[in-house]
């Protein structure tokens, strides 16, 4: 018998590879994160250095990336691995995200060979936190708008501007920033002690508590030519980033979805009203059913891209349809399950309504529900509606 949420018995589908890292990556966050996720999300922290070096200990930082200590995983086994993170909280699978698919791909794809000595094998053990500099307070779904700009000073670069909602920015070594030059959009590797770099965290988040969130600000900040990622040219580079870490979300949201119903599930098999267990009402049953189906379609959805993505075919526009779908239906399938617990659904002691608060910010970084569909539009009829 499979596990009552696979209904479609998808576990032979995977290798047997794949299986055990989803099944180490469960074990670790059962261990480390599920007994002391709440109370982090319930005070606003969230021991992210410490956190970092465990998943570092375990390859999961840019895993799916190979050479300078990254374990060369496949993409279907960095999606499971993002798939655990997530059932257990959004704001962990951030902060493996933004580390591997953000910061560390940026330098991996984009930057020299000094600048991937210098960062890479660090931050692959989570020595070294990296953040994503893109999203400005005036420009998120418009980043081609961004204000911050990078100028010529001789040799050197004189950075100038301001960078809001990134995760990992007040405990960052590194950040990936993004900046309009000359010459277009270019990238810059700056040290996080850089003369006039600060970050300030952003507090009272009603989603994502268990993440670390900042704002960075950039006052006439001066770097080495070096410092310049060399590949990196156009607004085509940090958009490419995106598409690695939407990947991820594809995974993760389904993780928090499961984390969900098998809350539901267990509660309403196990809690008894007018004399019978929930579940053996027909509207729990269909609720539950529903859920269920699109539990197992995200699934689908997400090993399918995650299969294109080792063959080398994956392209933006089918991520945006995973981000798009399962992020909605994952979303749908919390406030769903929250109905099936009733009040304890708003208990901390549950899962459900932190993963809901969660997913409503998983809805919309990385690309809007809205900016999704007007990818998806576009792939469909060859015309772009985004200005």
């Amino acid at each position: 018998m499979t596990a009552p949420l696979d209904l479609l018995d998808l576990d032979p589908s995977l290798t047997e590879e794949e299986r055990q890292i989803r099944d180490v990556v469960r074990q670790l966050v059962d261990d480390r994160v599920r007994p002391h996720v709440a109370d982090w999300y319930e005070e606003g922290r969230v021991p992210a250095r410490e956190l970092a070096r465990e998943f570092g200990k375990l390859g999961l930082l840019g895993m799916h990336l190979s050479g300078y200590g990254c374990a060369g995983a496949s993409a279907v086994a960095y999606g499971l691995a993002c798939q655990e993170l997530e059932a257990a909280d959004s704001g962990v699978r951030s902060l493996v995200s933004v580390q591997g698919s953000l910061a560390m791909y940026a330098i991996w794809r984009y930057g020299s060979e000094e600048q991937k000595q210098r960062w890479l094998p660090s931050m692959a053990t989570g020595e070294a936190i990296g953040c994503f500099g893109l999203t400005e307070p005036d420009h998120g779904s418009d980043p081609a708008s961004m204000a911050t700009r990078a100028r010529r000073d001789g040799d050197d670069w004189v950075l100038t501007g301001g960078k809001m909602w990134i995760t990992n920015a007040p405990i960052a070594d590194v950040a990936v920033i993004w900046a309009r030059t000359d010459d277009g959009v270019r990238g810059f590797a700056v040290p996080m002690d850089t003369h006039g770099v600060t970050a300030r965290e952003i507090r009272r988040k009603m989603s994502l508590r268990a993440s670390v969130t900042g704002e960075i600000v950039l006052d006439d900040v001066r770097l080495p030519a070096d410092a310049q990622l060399p590949e990196a040219v156009g607004l085509k580079a940090p958009l490419s980033c995106l598409t690695e870490a939407r990947y991820g979300i594809v995974w993760g949201a389904v993780g928090a979805a499961r984390d969900c119903l098998e809350t539901a599930l267990t509660y309403a098999t196990t809690r008894t009203q007018f004399g019978r267990p929930l579940a053996g009402f027909q509207l729990t049953q269909a609720k539950l059913a529903d859920m269920a189906v699109e539990l197992v379609k995200g699934q689908l959805l997400a090993l399918h891209l995650g299969r294109l993505a080792d063959a080398g075919r994956l392209r933006p526009e089918q991520v945006s349809v995973g981000k798009l779908n399962n992020v909605r239906e994952a979303l749908a399938i919390a406030r769903q399950c929250r109905t099936i617990l009733g009040a304890n659904g708003v208990s901390g002691e549950y899962p459900v309504m932190r993963h809901a608060n969660n997913l409503e910010s998983v809805l919309t970084y990385e690309g809007t529900s809205e900016i999704h569909q007007l990818v998806v539009g576009q792939r469909l009829t060859g015309l772009s509606a985004f200005a």
